[in-house]
């Protein structure tokens, strides 16, 4: 069994509590990953508060608060696993600031300038008129619309 670990094992009891633990096990089973304690423990993290946008600095953050022995560097890899099976999305805003999302639902975003927020937009609300055909050799697997915003001065 080597990494593979019990609920009890891998959080303490305030993670417990209404932790869908099983279903994160599950999940990385169905995908391919083998449900290791880091990956079982991030995927807690990352997936126990619904759908939501986060990068791995914030992802490393939470993991400390819940006392999750970690490495940024794990954290990096972890996502990049996790994106890799099809279990988030990543999304490159700027070139400088990556966010992973959790929904794996069709949808676009809304970035807020100066804050470090993404907010979905239905996928219905954004209509594309047309895409460019693809290089011989290529589909289209998916379009990111992002919309960026800022504040209203005033």
């Amino acid at each position: 069994m080597g990494d593979l670990v019990s609920r009890d094992e891998a959080y303490g009891s305030s993670m417990r509590q209404g932790c869908p633990f099983h279903d994160i096990r599950q999940k990385l089973r169905r995908v391919g990953l083998r449900p290791t304690r880091q990956r079982v423990s991030l995927g807690w993290v990352l997936f126990a508060k619904g759908d939501r946008h986060i990068s791995a600095e914030m992802l490393h953050e939470e993991a400390v608060r819940e006392r999750i022995p970690v490495s940024l560097a794990t954290i990096y890899n972890t996502l990049r696993q996790f994106t890799e099976a099809g279990l988030l999305r990543e999304l490159a805003i700027d070139g400088n600031k990556t966010y992973f999302d959790t929904a794996s639902h069709d949808h676009h975003h809304f970035v807020v300038e100066g804050e470090n927020r993404v907010i979905d937009i239905p996928a219905r609300e954004i209509d594309v008129a047309s895409l460019p055909t693809p290089p011989e050799g290529y589909e289209i697997s998916h379009v990111d619309v992002v919309v960026r915003l800022r504040k209203i001065e005033g």
